[in-house]
């Protein structure tokens, strides 16, 4: 029998092999073994549909619609890939998503970026324009495609890269705006205040000393632009209808035949598509993380 003496030591075994218990608990739940099978499945669901195109790419139509096979019974083939540039001019429609992609994100970011710096730092359009400015990146695009339509009939540029590039412009402002935002309220305000003791303009203070520190963030934002405006494809669907101006997302949906759609050439075609995406993001990995890490926390 334990005596009184004895009774705060068992409390305290006791306690430590609750906690004990909770720590190895804790440990199954968020250790290193969870967190990289975690990882592993985020992968995997990321890169089986890749692979599944892949392979759907190198068989023959036939194979296509008639077997449910991941891999090629009947031997690798790629047919598919020049049918797809000799069907369907793919080349023009990657180009003309690539025209759009970067043409709209350097303005984006050519407005982006001092309106955020005025809107943060100088309270330009009181307190609620930032506000609704990022409130429209919620709004359904439906919900505007028809006065958008409408506005660009309007100074006749439908069916043109210069008009689907300023809708697109539009569109991805209020992601820019709010990457921005969040990454110029993380500077000391003492950077600024320090350079226009010495003499700078609001202007020469943005150029020379926000923007550098804010460079990571630019960057990401402009990558994140880029990637929506290379995949967007209401827009482009409704402002655009001829080859010299369809972009990817709508030229892959032309390999139609007379069994309906071309399944191995549109697989073919996906893949080539993708490759300036994954080229882009390989390139500013590092600065993509670090302006929506940093980015993410306020000052």
């Amino acid at each position: 029998m334990a005596t009184a003496e004895d009774l705060p030591m068992e409390s305290f075994v006791r306690q430590n092999r609750k906690k004990t218990l909770g720590q190895v608990l804790l440990g199954i739940f968020l250790g290193r073994p969870a967190r990289i099978t975690l990882l592993l499945i985020f992968i995997a669901m990321i890169l089986v549909p890749i692979f599944y195109i892949a392979m759907t790419s190198l068989k023959i139509p036939l194979e296509i619609r008639t077997s449910g096979a991941i891999f090629p019974k009947t031997g690798i083939t790629f047919e598919n890939y020049v049918k797809a540039f000799r069907n369907v001019p793919l080349l023009r429609y990657l180009f003309n998503s690539l025209f759009v992609a970067v043409v709209s994100t350097i303005l984006v970011l050519s407005v982006a970026v001092p309106a955020t710096y005025s809107m943060v730092r100088f309270k330009t359009g009181g307190a609620f324009l930032n506000a609704w400015v990022l409130g429209t990146y919620v709004m359904p695009p439906i919900v505007v495609s028809i006065p958008i339509l409408a506005m660009v009939k309007m100074v006749s540029l439908q069916d043109t890269l210069i008009g689907l590039t300023i809708v697109h412009t539009m569109a991805n402002m209020p992601i820019a705006v709010w990457l921005i935002d969040s990454y110029i309220r993380s500077l000391p305000r003492e950077l600024e205040q320090a350079a226009w003791i010495d003499g700078y303009s609001k202007f020469q203070t943005l150029m020379k000393v926000v923007v550098p520190l804010i460079k990571p963030g630019i960057i990401s934002a402009g990558v994140i632009c880029a990637i929506l405006s290379w995949n967007e494809f209401l827009f482009a669907l409704i402002i655009t209808y001829g080859v010299n101006s369809n972009t990817f997302p709508i030229g892959i949906s032309r390999y139609t035949g007379e069994h309906g759609l071309q399944f191995g050439e549109m697989s073919a075609a996906a893949l080539v598509g993708i490759v300036p995406i994954y080229i882009l993001v390989l390139l500013f990995s590092r600065d993509v993380v670090e302006g929506l890490t940093r980015g993410g926390v306020k000052g």
